[in-house]
């Protein structure tokens, strides 16, 4: 592999659970509509995971996928860097369990977390890695198992979110979605606007932690909303001045499946038409995560990109964080 070598995805995959929990089984379990949840979020359902089904074993599996997809073993994988908030144990990591699972003997293993963001800060150390020469195969995860996380009595958080991973092989040849430019940001000042305050070092697990809820996700919806669209449009701006390279000339748009809302507000920013931008949050809500990047295999499976097309990916989410990346298709 030539020492100028760009990082390209060459294959994916994903997983989603079987099971759906639609709008009508949230109304159910909280003061809810079909109407009120669809009109705001743009969501209809998602996949939720069993109880034998965790972040390590839907990544393993998309990382099956993706290895299939880019004609790649196990044996051929360097480094694998698994992106989650949700993972199965605060230690080991994640990583190391999907390494085990995919009987991956040579590659090293570490998560990045970057909560919904995770994915593009993933993939751009995924990009280091490779464009520096030190790894030459990398398995890019972002799996979350966000139901073990939220609070089904909350009915500001748990109508949005659904379980689900996906997997992204990086090589420095071969065609593919080539990693163009990147921007990422974030800002820890804000870090309670979206978090998950108990388990951790500062507050550990107690009797009195589970009573108080507070190992369980919370956000600030509002103040979350007007952060998103703007860092979100900024990033994106960013990305694409370093490219140089306008709105029209991008073919498809895939950001955050957070909302609807958000994604419409964005859209209106950068004046892209809204067929343009690429949208799984109906049918699968919001992955964290991982849904970027199960909305960039969906796109490719139902769209054949052509040599020269570029994707621009956003993403946000808490810690503060965000980031957007261009990708562009080549030839092998």
């Amino acid at each position: 592999m030539s020492n100028n070598a760009k990082a390209r995805v060459i294959g994916m995959g994903s997983y989603l659970p079987e099971k759906v929990l639609s709008n009508q089984d949230l109304e159910k379990l909280v003061d809810t509509s079909d109407e009120w949840i669809f009109s705001r979020t743009g969501m209809k359902e998602r996949r939720i995971a069993r109880d034998d089904e965790h972040a390590s074993t839907m990544g393993a599996e998309a990382g099956r996928r993706a290895l299939a997809t880019a004609g790649k073993s196990a044996d051929d994988v360097d480094l694998i860097l698994v992106a989650t908030m949700t993972p199965d144990y605060t230690s080991p990591s994640t990583a190391g369990l999907v390494q085990q699972m995919l009987s991956a003997k040579n590659a090293a293993a570490m998560d990045v977390q970057a909560m919904c963001s995770g994915y593009l800060y993933a993939l751009t150390t995924a990009k280091a890695y490779i464009e520096s020469g030190l790894y030459r195969c990398v398995l890019v995860v972002a799996s979350e198992k966000m139901s073990s996380v939220v609070d089904y009595t909350d009915r500001n958080t748990c109508i949005l979110f659904g379980d689900g991973a996906s997997a992204s092989v990086v090589t420095g040849e071969g065609a593919g979605l080539q990693v163009d430019t990147v921007s990422l940001g974030s800002d820890g000042s804000l870090a309670e606007l979206i978090w998950i305050p108990g388990g951790g070092s500062r507050c550990p697990p107690s009797a009195e932690m589970l009573e108080s809820g507070k190992h369980y996700f919370q956000m600030s919806g509002r103040e979350v909303y007007k952060h998103a669209v703007r860092r979100m449009a900024s990033t994106a701006q960013t990305c694409l001045d370093t490219a140089g390279v306008t709105a029209d000339q991008i073919s498809w748009v895939v950001p955050h499946q957070a909302n609807l809302r958000i994604m419409e507000a964005i859209t209106k920013s950068f004046v892209i038409p809204s067929e343009r931008v690429y949208k799984t949050v109906h049918k699968y809500g919001n992955t964290s995560a991982s849904g970027v990047a199960i909305a960039l295999d969906d796109l490719t499976r139902e769209h054949a990109l052509s040599a020269g097309e570029r994707v621009l990916l956003i993403a946000f989410g808490g810690g503060l964080t965000w980031g957007a990346m261009v990708l562009k298709q080549v030839e092998g």
